[in-house]
């Protein structure tokens, strides 16, 4: 079977995906799909994560696992695109391109089928939920997904309109930085305005509290490192004239990499719990800790580097020269388990597909799906085969 005889096919199943979006662990439509399709091709296939889905494919001739995944969840934005295959769904949208990675992916299982007793090894299948909110990664993992046969090497892309098609950007190294939302309650004492000294002014400790996180990358992080550390809501008292006794905060933490992850946080720590009560009041830190850093791994990505080069061009693949301080879950899968995510460019200038993702406006051109089919196949046998 040519990629070219299913690249119709491919597309009708994106412009599906595309009109019914389903926002996180709630992909029930989206889920019923993608196994209908796999049934239809004779792929065995299981639930997990709720709303995720496991195809395994074996080939004929013993040998490695290699996984594929795809995020399959849409985002809370009303879809302005004046084109058929538009969202039906008020105020849901495919605006991060989930809907282009399934369709990917689902077109890559129909090539790698129907070369099953040539293939040498076992290819799974990843139909992740809710990259956009929860992390359905996480709980794919601790079902058992990487395991039973254990999965040697994972491939992960996302379609990229700042790249135009027929281009893919891959990075070494670091990729997405690791998250972690933080939640700061300062505690203080009520009092009338006109007698301060009778309180203990939570507004006032809280404008220093955030004046000391300021120095934790400007004086802690190694300048050759990078870190973000950013306060985005502050809310607290009740009128003009009295002495709050109550401040909460709520912000993000983005980090790179492990070492600069703690030393933020237990900075942060020191801060909050330490500079308050020196005032007279109290701190508190809640953290909630989001995605790890995405690592790319060396070898897989040469593979997807190689790859590229001799599918598109030496001219048309792009080192990334930065790790981006977005997140990405499919860092976990790349944590257990050496892993390559990589860009897929889906822009086109010429036909007005230039907007980013997360926006009402994101499309991709169509003609990146085959080209992300033959990549991700590519991927595939040259890491079985390796």
């Amino acid at each position: 079977m040519k990629i070219s005889e299913i690249k119709n096919w491919v597309i009708d199943i994106r412009r599906d995906f595309h009109q019914h979006p389903e926002l996180g662990m709630e992909e029930y439509r989206t889920r019923d799909k993608i196994i209908g399709y796999l049934n239809d091709m004779g792929i065995e296939n299981k639930i997990v994560a709720g709303t995720g889905v496991l195809g395994i494919i074996k080939g004929a001739k013993e040998g490695k696992t290699v996984a594929l995944r795809a995020d399959i969840d849409a985002l809370p934005m009303e879809d302005k695109k004046e084109v058929a295959y538009r969202s039906k769904v008020q105020g849901k949208m495919h605006c991060c391109g989930h809907d282009a990675h399934a369709s990917i992916l689902l077109g890559t299982a129909k090539i790698l089928n129907d070369m099953r007793e040539d293939l040498r090894g076992t290819v799974k299948l990843f139909f992740q939920p809710a990259e956009e909110t929860t992390g359905g990664a996480k709980p794919m993992i601790e079902e058992g997904v990487m395991e039973n046969p254990r999965v040697d090497g994972v491939f992960g892309l996302h379609v990229d309109s700042e790249l135009e098609v027929g281009h893919i950007g891959i990075k070494y190294g670091q990729m997405s930085a690791a998250s972690d939302m933080i939640k700061i309650i300062i505690y203080g004492k009520n009092s009338h305005g006109a007698y301060p000294h009778e309180g203990v002014d939570a507004i006032s400790i809280a404008s220093q509290v955030v004046n000391s996180i300021q120095t934790i990358v400007s004086r802690n992080i190694d300048p050759r490192s990078s870190a973000v550390v950013t306060i985005g809501t502050i809310n607290g008292g009740y009128a003009g004239n009295i002495i709050a006794d109550k401040v909460e905060m709520i912000g993000i933490v983005r980090t790179l990499n492990k070492g600069a992850r703690e030393l933020v946080l237990n900075k942060l720590e020191d801060i909050v719990e330490n500079l308050p009560r020196t005032l007279g009041g109290r701190g508190e830190l809640i953290r909630t800790e989001g995605y790890t850093a995405l690592i790319n791994d060396d070898e897989m990505v040469k593979i997807v580097h190689t790859n590229g080069m001799e599918f598109l061009g030496e001219e048309n693949v792009h080192q990334l020269k930065h790790p981006s301080f977005g997140v990405e879950d499919f860092s976990f899968f790349s944590e257990v388990r050496p892993g390559a995510f990589f860009h897929l460019g889906s822009g086109n200038k010429e036909k007005g597909i230039i907007h980013k993702g997360h926006t009402p406006y994101f499309d991709i051109d169509e003609d990146a799906l085959s080209l992300g089919v033959e990549l991700q196949v590519m991927n595939v046998l040259k890491f079985l085969d390796k």
